[in-house]
Protein backbone atom coordinates (compact mmCIF):
# COMPACT_ATOMS: atom_id res chain seq x y z
CA UNK A 1 0.00 0.00 0.00
CA UNK A 2 1.19 3.51 -0.89
CA UNK A 3 1.09 6.64 1.39
CA UNK A 4 -0.80 8.39 -1.80
CA UNK A 5 -3.56 5.96 -1.08
CA UNK A 6 -4.40 6.60 2.25
CA UNK A 7 -5.89 9.56 3.75
CA UNK A 8 -3.85 11.10 6.79
CA UNK A 9 -4.84 10.98 10.46
CA UNK A 10 -4.61 14.01 11.98
CA UNK A 11 -1.28 14.91 14.19
CA UNK A 12 -2.05 15.92 17.70
CA UNK A 13 0.91 17.73 18.71
CA UNK A 14 1.11 17.84 23.25
CA UNK A 15 3.10 20.32 25.74
CA UNK A 16 6.07 22.13 23.50
CA UNK A 17 6.81 19.06 20.96
CA UNK A 18 6.05 20.97 17.97
CA UNK A 19 8.46 24.30 18.47
CA UNK A 20 11.17 21.51 19.79
CA UNK A 21 10.69 19.54 16.78
CA UNK A 22 11.16 23.03 14.62
CA UNK A 23 14.67 23.66 16.66
CA UNK A 24 16.30 20.25 14.81
CA UNK A 25 18.31 21.23 11.75
CA UNK A 26 16.46 21.40 8.46
CA UNK A 27 17.53 17.90 7.63
CA UNK A 28 16.38 15.72 10.62
CA UNK A 29 13.11 17.82 10.52
CA UNK A 30 12.39 16.45 7.34
CA UNK A 31 13.43 13.36 7.78
CA UNK A 32 11.08 13.57 11.49
CA UNK A 33 8.09 15.18 9.48
CA UNK A 34 8.39 12.06 6.90
CA UNK A 35 8.52 9.58 9.38
CA UNK A 36 5.56 10.83 11.04
CA UNK A 37 3.67 11.37 8.15
CA UNK A 38 4.10 8.03 7.61
CA UNK A 39 2.71 7.25 10.54
CA UNK A 40 -0.14 9.46 10.33
CA UNK A 41 -0.83 6.66 7.07
CA UNK A 42 -0.90 3.79 9.08
CA UNK A 43 2.61 3.30 8.06
CA UNK A 44 5.71 2.56 10.43
CA UNK A 45 9.26 4.40 9.15
CA UNK A 46 11.98 1.98 8.69
CA UNK A 47 13.66 3.89 11.37
CA UNK A 48 11.16 3.92 13.87
CA UNK A 49 11.08 1.43 16.92
CA UNK A 50 8.95 0.85 20.21
CA UNK A 51 9.83 3.12 23.01
CA UNK A 52 11.48 1.19 25.82
CA UNK A 53 9.35 1.08 28.78
CA UNK A 54 6.03 1.50 27.40
CA UNK A 55 4.90 -2.05 26.29
CA UNK A 56 3.71 -2.61 23.20
CA UNK A 57 4.32 -0.64 19.94
CA UNK A 58 1.75 1.89 20.88
CA UNK A 59 4.69 4.32 21.65
CA UNK A 60 7.23 5.09 19.42
CA UNK A 61 10.41 6.34 18.95
CA UNK A 62 11.91 7.76 15.71
CA UNK A 63 16.06 8.06 15.94
CA UNK A 64 18.41 10.56 14.18
CA UNK A 65 22.04 11.16 14.19
CA UNK A 66 23.34 14.11 12.30
CA UNK A 67 26.81 15.11 12.42
CA UNK A 68 27.66 13.66 16.00
CA UNK A 69 24.44 14.87 17.88
CA UNK A 70 21.25 12.49 18.33
CA UNK A 71 18.03 13.34 17.98
CA UNK A 72 14.56 11.94 18.78
CA UNK A 73 10.89 12.24 18.41
CA UNK A 74 8.36 10.34 20.23
CA UNK A 75 4.94 9.91 18.63
CA UNK A 76 2.37 7.30 19.78
CA UNK A 77 -0.52 5.59 17.77
CA UNK A 78 -2.38 4.11 20.57
CA UNK A 79 -5.69 6.24 20.50
CA UNK A 80 -7.91 5.05 17.59
CA UNK A 81 -8.24 7.71 14.80
CA UNK A 82 -5.21 10.38 15.92
CA UNK A 83 -1.79 10.42 15.83
CA UNK A 84 -0.07 12.36 19.00
CA UNK A 85 3.26 13.97 19.04
CA UNK A 86 4.27 13.35 22.56
CA UNK A 87 7.92 14.74 22.61
CA UNK A 88 10.99 16.22 20.71
CA UNK A 89 14.23 16.21 22.33
CA UNK A 90 18.55 16.58 21.07
CA UNK A 91 20.14 13.18 23.10
CA UNK A 92 22.89 15.20 25.44
CA UNK A 93 24.77 12.07 26.54
CA UNK A 94 27.46 10.42 24.72
CA UNK A 95 26.81 7.26 27.09
CA UNK A 96 25.22 4.91 25.75
CA UNK A 97 22.05 4.53 23.55
CA UNK A 98 19.57 4.75 26.81
CA UNK A 99 16.90 7.32 26.93
CA UNK A 100 17.48 9.42 29.75
CA UNK A 101 14.91 9.05 32.56
CA UNK A 102 13.80 12.50 32.67
CA UNK A 103 12.95 12.05 28.73
CA UNK A 104 10.99 9.16 29.95
CA UNK A 105 8.82 10.65 32.81
CA UNK A 106 8.07 13.82 30.14
CA UNK A 107 6.73 11.38 27.54
CA UNK A 108 5.03 9.30 30.43
CA UNK A 109 3.30 12.64 31.75
CA UNK A 110 2.42 13.85 28.13
CA UNK A 111 0.92 10.41 27.36
CA UNK A 112 -1.00 10.48 29.85
CA UNK A 113 -1.86 14.10 28.89
CA UNK A 114 -2.41 12.63 25.25
CA UNK A 115 -5.18 10.19 26.63
CA UNK A 116 -7.06 13.09 28.04
CA UNK A 117 -7.17 14.77 24.87
CA UNK A 118 -8.49 11.74 23.06
CA UNK A 119 -10.97 11.50 25.78
CA UNK A 120 -11.97 15.06 25.11
CA UNK A 121 -12.23 14.37 21.19
CA UNK A 122 -14.90 11.16 21.88
CA UNK A 123 -16.61 12.92 24.08
CA UNK A 124 -17.07 16.40 21.56
CA UNK A 125 -17.83 13.88 18.99
CA UNK A 126 -20.65 12.00 20.63
CA UNK A 127 -18.32 8.80 20.57
CA UNK A 128 -17.24 6.06 23.56
CA UNK A 129 -13.91 5.51 24.66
Amino acid sequence: MEMDDLSPKPLVWIGSTREDLKEFPEEVRGFMGHALYMAQCGLKHERAKPLKGFGSAGVVEIVRDLSGDTYRAVYTVRFAGRVYGLHAFQKKSKRGSATPKAEIELVRRRLKRAEEVHAEWLTARGAKK
